[in-house]
């Protein structure tokens, strides 16, 4: 009696849980309505490096605010209602900021060489700093816009396709500014220095943008940029191929900095390898105007134009070789059936 009892209690539990699951709500997802992206063209966050896109709808609103708790103690600063709602302009900004850091890095070993006459640095530390600096700057901006950092990067990416060339001239003044800007960084620091090594501004241009050896022909110097800028782009695309063996994006910014070194000990006796037109024309024009005059564009029968078109051809050629021979052979995906 006593058992035949529970089991009937048991029932009659079981039914009204049943009942009370029942008249919980499903969401109806069919009926749910996405938000609007506030245009196509910038409705993902682009960037070359594997890197999982972010619908801009998706992200939270610039001056959301979270309560500090004690598992989430940040409080929200005032410095967030500067925040950008542009997607384009975050891709900016991070471009800005990569091209920073690698110059600061770049120009400061440069100068500490070249004003120190080697006793505080050699041309393997030139290589290793321009590495770490690379490094630095695509783990700044890589998961934003891509970390270009290069405007021949930027330009092979948009004659391929990979970026909008609306986006191009962004990119690039975010560029050449950020160059511009290390460098200003870079020549206060060392300003002293240059008082005593160069006090009229003669010959220590070269620590900032790049110059051609004496024995070398402009023609030399096309060839050579060229080429060096062909390898780095074409290691780019191959260092970022999801379908070949990608590293990742751990894994990349370590790639590039060792990229970064082997092309300075293998193509920078000729011309100083700026293989990067943003590199080399911000610092320039920032040497032209803090004194060095117009000599920084007129050297070796106006050499200045060298770095920026062989490098854009080099690497729009690099990019392409890379595509021709290994990434348009891959087998086509197969789409799952729904």
């Amino acid at each position: 009696m006593q058992q035949h009892s529970t089991k009937h209690a048991f029932a009659s539990g079981s039914q009204v849980l049943m009942a009370q699951l029942a008249s919980i709500p499903t969401p109806d997802v069919a009926s749910t309505s996405q938000q609007p992206f506030d245009d196509l063209a910038d409705n993902v966050e682009r960037g070359y490096v594997v890197m999982p896109t972010t619908p801009k709808a998706a992200l939270p609103p610039a001056d959301l605010v979270f309560s500090p708790t004690k598992t989430n103690p940040t409080i929200h600063s005032g410095l967030s209602r500067f925040a950008t709602q542009s997607v384009h302009l975050r891709e900016c900004f991070a471009e800005f900021l990569g091209t920073f850091v690698m110059i600061v890095f770049g120009m400061g070993v440069n100068n500490q060489v070249t004003n120190s006459q080697d006793a505080n640095g050699t041309w393997l530390s030139i290589n290793m700093c321009w590495g770490i600096g690379v490094l630095i700057g695509v783990y700044c901006s890589e998961g934003i816009s891509g970390a270009n950092l290069n405007s021949a990067v930027t330009l092979a990416h948009c004659v391929y396709g990979r970026l909008p060339w609306w986006k191009a001239p962004g990119y690039i003044l975010s560029q050449l500014l950020g160059a511009f800007c290390g460098a200003f960084v870079i020549y206060v620091m060392q300003y002293q220095n240059l008082n005593v090594i160069d006090p009229n501004r003669e010959t220590t241009q070269s620590s900032f943008s790049t110059y051609p050896s004496d024995q070398i022909s402009n023609y030399t110097a096309f060839y050579t940029e060229f080429i060096g800028t062909a390898m780095l782009v074409l290691s780019i695309y191959a260092i970022t191929d999801k379908r070949n063996r990608s590293a990742g994006p751990v894994g990349s910014p370590f790639a590039f900095c060792l990229m970064i070194m082997g092309l300075g000990m293998a193509f920078g006796m000729n011309t100083g390898y700026a293989v990067n037109p943003a590199r080399d024309f911000g610092p320039r024009l920032f040497t032209f105007c803090a004194g060095w005059g117009s000599k920084v564009f007129t050297t070796r029968n106006y050499y200045f134009w060298i770095p920026i078109v062989a490098d854009s051809m080099g690497g729009v050629c690099g990019a392409g070789l890379y595509r021709l021979l290994v990434e348009i052979h891959h087998p086509q995906m197969e789409t799952p059936l729904l």
